[in-house]
C-alpha cells in the first residue's frame, strides 16, 4: 500500500473522519498520518483557491468559508481573503469573528474561535508539532488551539500548538505564543509574556 498513499479512503470519508481515527486508519496502513491526509489537503487547496483568487460579495465569501470548514460560521462572521488553511474541517467559528488578510491556520489539531474575536493580518495558528528526531521529523503531534470570546489577536503573531488564549485577552502583533494566555491579559514578545492587565469597566471608570 505505499505505493499509492494519497488514494486511502475517499475524499468524504478523510474530511470528515476526527483527527483520532485517522491516526488508527494510517497506523493501520502504515503510513504516516500526513501521507493520509493529502487527499484533504488537496480539498483545501481547490476551496482556497476558489476563494482567494477571484473577488467576492461577503456573502459569497461567508458561503465558500463555511462549504471549507464544513459547517455554518457564527452571524456576523467577516473574512477579508486570502486566507489559508491545510485542512480546514477542524476549524470551529464563533459569532461576529473578523478574520483580516492572509491568516493562515493549520487546523488537524482544531482550531476554536469565540465570539467577537478579532484576528489581525498574517496570524499563524500552528496545531501541529514535529517529532525532534531526525529519523521520525515527518511524524505529526496535533493539539487543539482554543480562543475565547472577545479576543483580539494583532497582526503577524503566532499561536504555537495546544495553547488556550482566555476572554478578553490581547495579543501584542508579532508575538509568539507558547503557553496559555490569561483572560483580560496583554501579551507580547518572543516568547510572549504578560505585559499588563486590562481593568474592567468598573476600574476604568474609578
Amino acid at each position: 500500500m505505499r505505493g499509492a498513499p494519497y488514494l486511502v479512503g475517499t475524499e468524504r470519508e478523510v474530511f470528515t473522519l476526527g483527527y483520532e481515527e485517522i491516526e488508527k486508519r494510517a497506523a493501520e496502513m502504515d503510513l504516516p498520518v500526513y501521507q493520509y491526509q493529502r487527499v484533504a489537503a488537496q480539498r483545501a487547496m481547490r476551496l482556497t483557491t476558489e476563494l482567494n483568487f477571484q473577488y467576492h460579495e461577503p456573502e459569497e465569501v461567508t458561503r465558500l468559508f463555511s462549504k471549507l470548514i464544513g459547517k455554518p460560521v457564527g452571524e456576523g462572521f467577516c473574512l477579508f481573503p486570502p486566507f489559508y488553511t491545510d485542512y480546514g474541517q477542524n476549524i470551529t467559528i464563533g459569532k461576529n469573528v473578523f478574520l483580516n488578510t492572509s491568516c493562515h491556520f493549520q487546523d488537524q489539531g482544531g482550531i476554536t474561535i469565540g465570539d467577537g474575536t478579532l484576528i489581525g493580518h498574517n496570524v499563524v495558528l500552528a496545531t501541529l508539532n514535529h517529532d525532534e528526531a531526525p529519523e521520525r521529523r515527518q511524524h505529526t503531534y496535533p493539539a487543539p488551539i482554543v480562543i475565547g470570546k472577545n479576543v483580539w489577536i494583532g497582526a503577524n503573531a503566532t499561536v504555537t500548538p495546544g495553547v488556550t488564549i482566555s476572554d478578553g485577552a490581547i495579543v501584542a502583533a508579532g508575538a509568539v505564543v507558547t503557553k496559555d494566555v490569561p483572560p483580560m491579559t496583554v501579551v507580547g514578545g518572543v516568547p510572549a509574556k504578560i505585559i499588563k492587565t486590562i481593568p474592567s469597566r468598573e476600574e476604568a471608570n474609578e
